[in-house]
């Protein structure tokens, strides 16, 4: 059997046309990205884990209620708080809060492949000190920072993220794949912050 990271859908596969990020792959993509964790077992990455469901299953629903309005992400942000959505925009900040956790884990798993010395709660703690925190409430955040400290070694994570794959054949995809969610990000932060409907 394939490890996981060859059969799920890569960011990199979202389509992207003038029209904008196309939802249903990309809520595909992210709920693969999200699942991938699932195989370092113990809710190791609960805490980010979590947070990320949430949002997908946010976006998602908007989705659902609306799908002919949404077909890319900047359409159905735009239908929604446009009169749309019956005065909320529960798919938006959802939205907003998703794409902020997904450059969280960007950031760190581009940092553990840049710097091949540096543990893993090394490469998440300088994204999250750089992505998340200045947007967390201040109680929160030792909560996750304790978190941080519980991510495996890098040798396990690499061990258990390839299930007795290549370790070289999976760095190529995680960087195709955090290369195609970085244009899908950074986007999406221009597109919000341009229309007023939130700061990623």
């Amino acid at each position: 059997m394939a490890p996981y990271f060859e059969t799920a859908k890569s960011f990199a596969d979202v389509p992207i046309t003038v029209d904008g990020v196309d939802t249903a792959t990309f809520l595909l993509a992210s709920t693969d990205f999200v699942n991938m964790f699932d195989l370092l077992g113990g809710g190791v990455f609960a805490f980010v884990q979590n947070d990320l469901r949430s949002n997908i299953a946010g976006v998602k629903h908007r989705y659902q209620v609306a799908p002919a309005e949404s077909p890319t992400l900047e359409k159905l942000v735009t239908n929604e708080c446009n009169g749309g959505g019956a005065g909320e925009r529960h798919g938006t900040a959802c939205l907003v809060r998703l794409l902020r956790g997904l450059w969280f884990t960007c950031e760190a798993l581009r940092n553990m492949q840049q710097d091949r010395n540096a543990e893993l709660h090394t490469c998440f703690k300088r994204s999250f000190d750089v992505n998340l925190k200045p947007n967390l409430p201040f109680l929160i955040r030792p909560v996750v920072a304790v978190a941080i400290r519980a991510v495996p070694h890098r040798q396990d994570f690499y061990a258990r993220i390839t299930q007795g794959g290549s370790h070289e054949k999976f760095d190529n995809e995680l960087t195709k794949w955090l290369a195609g969610l970085e244009v899908i990000v950074l986007r999406l932060k221009a597109f919000l912050v341009e229309g007023g409907y939130g700061r990623v």
